[in-house]
């Protein structure tokens, strides 16, 4: 947090500084919300602290406001973004939002709903990928037969149409959820923006690999070569954003994992601790074994055993089995992670990814199961349809649960993390002979950063 907000003597305005970057449409907007950090002064009149990231309505056209440029990006290429600079502001005590130090929890009020948006875009995406797939492999024909007659186009065809009903059963279930409203959807909300970001994407490679040629070329070029101008490639590049943006699937991973960890960390207490006495764990090791004594039964057996359970769902009640199973499954999985790496699991953010990623896919097979009895119930055509597209969804998506359990105790993560500390410490800059660096300007990699020649730039100057 750059800008700084200090209040005046007289408490009836307060002086913003600093720069934002990124400033989604900051530099068209006639008014923002800008959040800054207000110096610490004590307490006040309530005994309530003051100071910390505050919220301000600030009138874009007021004095010290500057644009200072519009960024431009591989994708999202309609919407305006720059960096905005704040000096000496002036901004009004009454067009401050909420009291000091609320600004952060006013921001991350609006995270659930930017989180649901990317869903929905998604599905949206999805939808419109299947279609212009569909048709094309109608349309093309290749050896005699139309491309999507062939096993190769054909598998991709079925991953678009069981994921793209999945994506908008994910967003419905979870949209319903923050409609209904659950005081916390906190964790539904990230676990949707996580898979559906990840899944959208793999749709629109999809299509532009089915589009073949025709998907790498623009929608202008196609239009002026007589064709119909379809923008795959400009799907492709839209979609990477949300991979990124509204918390980054890292962020996203540790972020849901750290709610599953949590319960872990409680329990384990001094157990987790890397700088507890014996004597200290020793007396965790003992409250912890109540906790897991309760605790670990209860994921050994449940309803996924029983071959009768769901069957209000017919055909779909074995995969509602089968999340059941594997949820607890994933506890167990978690509980053992605790027990081999104790208060460091935190940091084993791999392991932890693919935690998270099992359950986004069994989150998926559940939205996919209730959205098909939804519409079965609703409309008897239509839900025979919509049975065949989660079971189907279902089917690929126990694959992947499948490869991420194995991959949970089965990888290269130890290897890999010492390569790429061997990286990051120049053992490889031979790599990266014989190249042409075509960065323009000699400015640092972060602005704020202080710039510096290093061994590996030092090494470009000479074969330059």
């Amino acid at each position: 947090m750059a800008c700084a907000a200090v209040p005046s003597e007289d408490g009836s305005e307060y002086v913003l500084d600093g720069v934002k970057l990124w400033t989604t449409n900051g530099v068209i907007a006639e008014l923002v919300v800008v959040m800054a950090v207000v110096p610490s002064r004590g307490l006040d009149e309530k005994g309530r602290k003051t100071g910390g990231i505050t919220a301000f309505v600030v009138e874009a056209d007021s004095a010290g406001i500057t644009v200072e440029h519009r960024n431009k990006f591989m994708g999202l290429r309609g919407i305006e973004n720059g960096v905005t600079r704040f000096h000496q502001v002036r901004v009004p005590a009454a067009n401050r939002l909420g009291r000091e130090g609320q600004g952060l929890k006013i921001a991350l009020t609006t995270l659930n709903t930017g989180r649901l948006s990317i869903p929905a875009m998604a599905a949206g995406a999805a939808k419109w990928s299947l279609k212009i797939a569909r048709e094309w492999s109608n349309a093309r024909t290749q050896w005699g037969h139309p491309v999507g007659q062939h096993e190769a186009v054909g598998k991709k065809l079925a991953f678009l149409a069981a994921t793209t009903f999945a994506l908008e059963a994910v967003f419905e279930l979870s949209a319903a959820l923050a409609d209904a409203g659950m005081k916390d959807v906190r964790i539904e909300a990230a676990l949707a923006k996580l898979w559906s970001s990840e899944m959208s994407y793999k749709c629109a490679d999809e299509l532009v690999q089915i589009r073949g040629g025709r998907g790498y070329e623009t929608a202008e070029s196609l239009a002026a070569r007589g064709e119909r101008a379809v923008p795959a490639e400009q799907l492709l590049r839209d979609l990477r954003i949300n991979r990124i943006f509204e918390g980054s699937t890292e962020i996203m991973h540790l972020l849901i994992a750290r709610e599953a960890v949590d319960a872990h960390l409680a329990a384990a207490g001094d157990l987790a601790s890397t700088t507890a006495t014996l004597q200290q764990k020793g007396k965790a090791a003992m409250a912890a074994s109540g906790f897991y004594a309760r605790w670990l039964p209860q994921l050994m057996v449940g309803k996924g055993l029983d071959p009768r359970s769901y069957n209000e769902f017919g055909s779909l009640a074995k995969h509602l089995r089968y999340v059941e199973r594997e949820s607890r499954k994933l506890a167990r999985q978690t509980f053992y992670g605790m027990g081999r790496w104790q208060g460091k699991l935190e940091y084993k953010q791999a392991f932890l990814g693919r935690i998270v990623d099992i359950g986004a896919e069994l989150f998926a097979i559940a939205a996919c199961c209730s959205r098909a009895e939804m519409l079965r119930l609703n409309d008897p055509a239509e839900g025979r349809s919509a049975l065949k597209l989660a079971d189907a969804f279902a089917a690929q998506s126990r694959l992947r649960v499948e490869a991420l359990f194995n991959e949970l105790w089965h990888n290269t993560d130890d290897s890999d993390k010492s390569l790429s500390e061997e990286l990051q410490a120049g053992d490889f800059v031979w790599l990266e002979q014989g190249i042409i660096d075509v960065s323009e300007g000699t400015g640092p990699w972060i602005a704020d950063a202080t710039p510096g020649p290093s061994e590996h730039e030092n090494l470009h100057r000479k074969y330059r």
